[in-house]
């Protein structure tokens, strides 16, 4: 049988307001409308993701602060959601505490990895909601993750915190998590009719290339009411720009993600067979 293949994908910015948790959110929910068995887990003291889903006041035995604190246990209960595909380990208030007890602890940059080695192979894809901040809950996400996204507002200021989270990451690819990559970069709070928009585009295109999604979020009322309401935007209103946009980026994402994958098996292939692969797989 084929062996499964689970992404672990850290939604993640240091700057808060730039749609970071409505990305996590909707990008889970969309995968999982397809079918797709996905994992979210809110990762941020503030629990916004949670209530995204409709999920507040969780017990604090069985939210993202006890998997830190306790990454051996493996009898864990999820949540579910009004999508049947979707599970979320929610989070708490006391995550906040929880990154000062794993300053003291063994291992703390490690813990959400270990849990997650027990679990990967439920799910097709696991989505980390990081908290706005590069702190040891971020670098517990990013040393679980495979991937990760970074939702980039189209602002002014924007690229220089861009910058400092792709030097974090090299940080954390170099000491912790050689297998880390970055998934890409997703234009958030976009306005086609916006110069400022326009450019910070053109300038994340011009310094990261095919990193930057095709994907684009626009500003949207319907996205904020759905949070209201405690639904990601499919069910809220599914024919709002924001739902169309999130499923976009959601295809997007399959679609990058089956590229990389069909290109690690060709060069395994060369390499099995003794040759060198071409030059569009050295990469790799």
């Amino acid at each position: 049988m084929e062996k499964k293949h689970c992404s672990i994908l850290a939604v993640t910015n240091q700057k808060g307001g730039v749609g970071k948790t409505t990305t996590a959110v909707n990008i889970a929910a969309c995968l999982a409308a397809a079918e797709r068995k996905v994992l979210l887990i809110d990762l941020d003291p503030q629990s916004n993701a949670s209530s995204n889903l409709g999920i507040s006041n969780s017990p604090l035995n069985s939210s993202a602060h006890e998997i830190l604190l306790r990454p051996h246990k493996t009898s864990f209960s999820v949540c579910s959601t009004e999508l049947k595909f979707l599970s979320v380990i929610p989070g708490h208030a006391q995550l906040g505490e929880a990154e000062a007890e794993l300053a003291k602890a063994k291992n703390k940059e490690t813990r959400l990895a270990t849990f997650l080695a027990h679990v990967r192979a439920d799910f097709d894809n696991i989505i980390i909601d990081c908290p706005p901040s590069l702190g040891l809950l971020t670098v517990n996400a990013l040393c679980a993750a495979t991937s990760l996204l970074i939702p980039l507002q189209c602002e002014y200021f924007a690229l220089d915190g861009l910058s400092q989270m792709v030097r974090t990451v090299n940080t954390v690819r170099r000491n912790l998590n050689r297998a880390l990559e970055i998934e890409g970069i997703l234009l958030t709070m976009y306005d086609a009719d916006s110069q400022l928009c326009l450019e910070v585009e053109r300038d994340a295109r011009k310094h990261f290339g095919t990193l930057l999604w095709d994907a684009r979020i626009p500003r949207s009322l319907k996205l904020s009411e759905a949070q209201s309401f405690g639904r990601p935007i499919i069910l809220h209103d599914i024919r709002s720009s924001g739902a169309l946009s999130y499923m976009g980026a959601a295809q997007e994402f399959l679609m990058r993600r089956q590229a990389k994958l069909q290109a690690a098996q060709s060069k395994m292939a060369f390499l099995r067979e003794g040759n060198n692969p071409p030059s569009h797989l050295q990469t790799l």
